[in-house]
């Protein structure tokens, strides 16, 4: 089962929370490209997902995003809703290093540039309260979403590929039929003609 909340500075973003460091081990495994995960600093807290349209990065998210997921994430930690200027990290999800020995819900990162942070101050009870409220559970076949996504986009790709290609063949019979054109053109030039009869020597009509 996992959680869902509608953001209210942006409710067509998906945003998900795992219910338990089992269930986030799935999340980390059958993430998308698109995800961006959020967590408390040097604290355990949930592991919160925010869904980003395709075609867009991190850097696209805006201040009231990053604030609404941030408030939700130090609400979802038992030491972090306790204390004053929590720090909270996020990053992409492709950036989550996962590697042998660590323990169920823990991560690394390949890089830690791409990691950002946003300090929070205290709980906006504006902000969590209505957020809480559209809190909602379902069951999700992680990966059956994760593979199906993958499908599409590779169908996309392929049509494209294919759109590409016909633009291309078209753009050839279009290029060529100008330098037929030309050729042509070129040939029917009067000053290029040459006559096949005998020049007429008017001596002979003396």
């Amino acid at each position: 089962m996992v959680f869902f909340y509608t953001l209210a500075s942006d409710p067509s973003m998906l945003c998900y929370v795992g219910r338990d460091k089992y269930e986030n081990e799935e999340l980390i495994r059958w993430g998308w490209p698109e995800d961006v995960w959020f967590h408390v600093d040097g604290h355990s807290s949930a592991h919160i997902y925010v869904r980003l349209p395709r075609g867009k990065t991190i850097d696209d998210l805006t201040e009231a995003v990053i604030e609404e997921c941030c408030q939700l994430t130090k609400a979802n930690s038992i030491d972090g809703c306790k204390l004053s200027n929590v720090k909270v990290v996020y990053t992409p999800w492709a950036n989550l290093k996962k590697t042998a020995g660590m323990d169920p819900g823990q991560v690394g990162f390949y890089k830690s540039k791409s990691v950002l942070s946003y300090v929070v101050s205290k709980k906006k009870a504006d902000i969590i309260n209505p957020l809480e409220k559209t809190k909602t559970e379902r069951p999700v076949d992680l990966q059956a979403e994760r593979e199906q996504r993958d499908k599409e986009i590779q169908h996309e790709e392929k049509m494209r590929l294919v759109e590409k290609r016909e633009q291309e063949k078209l753009q050839r019979v279009e290029d060529k039929k100008k330098s037929d054109l030309k050729n042509y053109v070129g040939f029917m030039d009067t000053s290029n003609m040459t006559s096949n009869q005998d020049p007429v020597d008017l001596d002979d009509f003396m």
